[in-house]
């Protein structure tokens, strides 16, 4: 038993099925991923394992018991990040992430960043007029800049919300829809409408549309107009034409904030066409009034294996990529 040390946490009775999971799960991943052993009993935890490992768990379970005194659901989410925290040795830990609460949905279910990149994404919307958020699906880019243009339409910083993004199909072609304008370009600002409506609410949501005060559009309609005292989303920015993006830009006017998300991996651009938001990245990025929050896989917040989803897909994009700078290099033309 040499080097092995034991470690102690009492664990409160009605936290317990909260803080273990279903079936232990919870305990069970901090014992694989540590490599300790943890004894549960009367109301205390014992921790075996090296001082290393010992010390990091019972950070963890400490960590979980307090989440779970603030009312949270502990999931396997916050257990894997509070275990990858601690394996970077990261000084933040998921109790500080977890203290920002920025609103409560229509259900009262609170709206916080998750992860060390959405607290810093959202840090960064707090300091600055213009902010973009880029990573991978999942991440919760549209959703927190969503919450944040609420919070400042309700606390009047703002007087209206205008959420856009481009109107181009996914990959698919969608033909001639019917209707009216604006039943053909529903379907795009989905997403949008969703999210409105668990956050404010249906009925409130459909009451500040009416009035002018919230207003969901497609892209081509920014063109002419000059945006004040506004909170702007522009979503899906990846699928923007440079020209599109400057367009964009160039509307904002006083007393604004402007959000701008993307995903470089999913651009739906016709073959050859360049992206507004690759380019905006590299003309705007020693502009010290914007900033640019990079999330990635280790930020994604959707089921796990959509994280593992996105992980493998960058793997296999950097191998394609990998192989074809080989292949160029070799003096063939393919």
């Amino acid at each position: 038993m040499s080097g092995i040390i034991e470690a102690i946490v009492d664990l409160p009775a009605e936290y317990a099925a909260n803080v273990f999971g279903q079936f232990d799960e919870h305990m069970k991943k901090i014992e694989r991923t540590l490599n300790v052993t943890l004894i549960a009993r009367d109301g205390v935890i014992k921790i075996l394992g090296s001082p290393t490992a010992a010390k990091k768990a019972r950070s963890i379970i400490e960590q979980l018991i307090i989440l779970a005194r603030r009312g949270n659901a502990i999931t396997m989410q916050n257990v894997n990040y509070a275990l990858a925290l601690a394996e970077e040795e990261k000084e933040e830990s998921i109790v500080e992430i977890d203290q920002d609460c920025i609103c409560h949905t229509i259900n009262g279910r609170p709206i916080k960043p998750k992860t060390l990149g959405q607290k810093q994404y959202v840090d960064q919307i707090r300091k600055k007029m213009i902010v973009f958020g880029i990573g991978p699906a999942g991440t919760g880019k549209t959703y927190l800049a969503m919450a944040m243009a609420i919070k400042a339409f309700k606390d009047g910083d703002v007087s209206r919300i205008i959420l856009t993004r481009p109107a181009i199909e996914a990959g698919e072609k969608l033909g001639f829809l019917p209707g009216d304008l604006q039943s053909k370009v529903d379907p795009y600002l989905r997403p949008l409408y969703d999210a409105l409506h668990q956050i404010m609410g249906a009925e409130t949501f459909m009451k500040n549309m009416e009035k002018g005060l919230i207003e969901v559009a497609p892209l081509a309609y920014m063109r002419g107009r000059t945006l004040d005292n506004a909170f702007i989303i522009l979503d899906e920015a990846q699928n923007t034409t440079p020209a599109q993006m400057k367009m964009f830009l160039t509307r904002i006017g006083f007393g604004s904030k402007v959000i701008i998300t993307g995903d470089l991996s999913q651009k739906d651009l016709p073959s050859g066409t360049k992206s507004g938001l690759d380019v905006a990245i590299q003309v705007l990025k020693n502009v010290n009034e914007l900033a640019f929050c990079q999330l990635t896989s280790k930020d994604v917040v959707r089921h796990p294996l959509v994280q593992k989803i996105v992980q493998a897909y960058d793997a296999y994009e950097r191998q394609t990529k990998t192989t074809k700078n080989k292949k160029r290099g070799s003096g063939y033309d393919y």
